[in-house]
């Protein structure tokens, strides 16, 4: 565990942050969707695993980086952020061809 205090987030991390909280809403609701059509290779166990395998590793990446100077905390949120808004983009377009509708998560 870690006894380093964090500094807190300046107005630009913050928004960074927003924008991946949105994302991952985004995510959320297309996982959703998967969940009520029947998607047979969602299980909880199995997505709770993976997700608490993923939040580790990669926060446990991104504090080396950042405690190693070779990212700042702001680039590290910014990277974050167009990851999900990506992940959140390929959900709404495998919907959008599923549904036959324009799908728009978030």
């Amino acid at each position: 565990m870690s006894t380093q205090k964090e500094e807190p987030l300046n107005a630009a991390e913050s928004a960074a942050m927003q924008r991946i909280a949105a994302a991952q809403h985004g995510i959320q609701s297309g996982v959703a969707v998967d969940l009520a059509d029947g998607e047979k290779n969602l299980l909880a166990k199995h997505l709770r695993v993976g997700i608490n395998s993923a939040l580790v590793e990669t926060g446990a990446l991104g504090r080396l980086l950042v405690d190693k100077g070779i990212v700042t905390r702001l680039e590290y949120f910014e990277r974050m952020a167009e990851a999900y808004e990506d992940e959140r983009q390929r959900y709404e377009q495998r919907l959008t061809v599923r549904k036959g509708v324009r799908i728009t998560l978030g």
